[in-house]
């Protein structure tokens, strides 16, 4: 388990695209490093549905340049996860992998991370310069209704095996709704879209967004526009629709596809600055208002996650590991640091 005498340059905070990435640049700039992560390497995209497709091509989600060799133009979920787990061997990285980062305190030398392991034991990690890379995907937006945390209720869609002939409503308007919709309609399932809002999302992929509406067009998914569930049950969901009244939805299962935000609450007490849409307040190096703490990815874009992806959140953290170097560099140059003990 991790010590206390453990003190690294850099603790980076999440083992996805945008974390591993920071840790290769690390290790490229020769600094102690590691990586903490709750769950497993790239666990967003492990929980990706079984079968999605990226919408990217495979070169703007490679990392350390490394190439990302698939079959077809775009790359698919087994082949991202197959990637980046070879990523993490071949550079040989520092990850510890299930180990919960609970909290991030000032230290006089950088930062005191708490962290759990799996089994529930504690540890502490010394890290003169923190990397916040920890996405958004495990924390999704929910409801605040009724019936939402039932067995038949998901904030994450897999595939549609297991839903043949039942009738299942997907809530949500945008890529994952839209995803899921149509699978569990090839899949055999009887789908019903519910959206709040008048439309679908414009965000929608180019592909998928024709064929939806032309399931949509023909009846073959059902779509409620300008409604919302407002109570989930074991047989029906409530639906609401925009003048206030009510009918009952036949539904077995119920995928609550509403979006997800990022969770930064081990940070809290940290007084981080944010803007008016929520996102931190960061400097061109991805450093926040707390020096020496950088966010990178979309972690620190709660209002604008849409805008942020492995694609440009790659960047991010070279940009950051660039900045820790020329910082780390000159302080050296004050007095030598001590070597990590491992």
């Amino acid at each position: 388990m991790l010590g206390m005498s453990q003190m690294f340059d850099v603790a980076i905070i999440g083992a996805g695209p945008v974390g591993l990435a920071a840790a290769i640049a690390c290790k490229r700039a020769g600094l102690s490093y590691v990586v903490l992560e709750k769950g497993c390497v790239v666990n967003a995209i492990f929980e990706y549905p079984t079968y999605m497709t990226f919408f990217t091509t495979a070169p703007e989600l490679e990392i350390g340049n490394h190439p990302m060799v698939t079959g077809h133009d775009k790359p698919d979920r087994r082949d991202a996860l197959m990637y980046y787990r070879l990523v993490t061997q071949r550079e040989d990285l520092n990850v510890r992998l299930y180990t919960e980062v609970k909290r991030v305190h000032p230290a006089p030398a950088g930062f005191t991370l708490e962290v759990e392991a799996q089994d529930g034991t504690p540890g502490v990690v010394e890290a003169r310069r923190v990397v916040v890379a920890t996405g958004y995907y495990d924390n999704p937006v929910h409801l605040g209704i009724p019936g939402e945390d039932s067995p038949n209720v998901s904030h994450y869609y897999t595939e549609a095996h297991p839903f043949l002939g039942l009738n299942v409503t997907v809530i949500g308007a945008g890529n994952s709704a839209a995803d899921a919709a149509l699978d569990l309609w090839r899949g055999g399932a009887n789908v019903t879209l519910v959206v709040r809002a008048p439309e679908l999302k414009s965000t929608i992929k180019y592909w998928v967004r024709p064929d939806l509406e032309n399931r949509i067009k023909e009846g073959s998914i059902s779509a409620h526009f300008g409604s919302q569930v407002v109570e989930i049950h074991p047989e029906h969901v409530l639906v609401q629709r925009a003048d206030g009244t009510t009918w009952e939805l036949p539904t077995h299962f119920t995928f609550a596809l509403t979006g997800y935000r990022p969770d930064l609450s081990f940070l809290d007490g940290m007084d981080l600055a944010t803007q008016p849409d929520e996102c931190l307040v960061l400097d061109e190096h991805y450093q926040s208002s707390v020096p020496g703490l950088f966010v990178v990815g979309s972690a620190g874009f709660a209002g604008r996650t849409n805008q942020v992806f492995i694609e440009n959140g790659r960047h991010h953290a070279v940009a950051a590991v660039a900045e820790i170097e020329r910082q780390l560099a000159a302080v050296r140059e004050l007095a030598p640091l001590p070597s990590p003990i491992l």
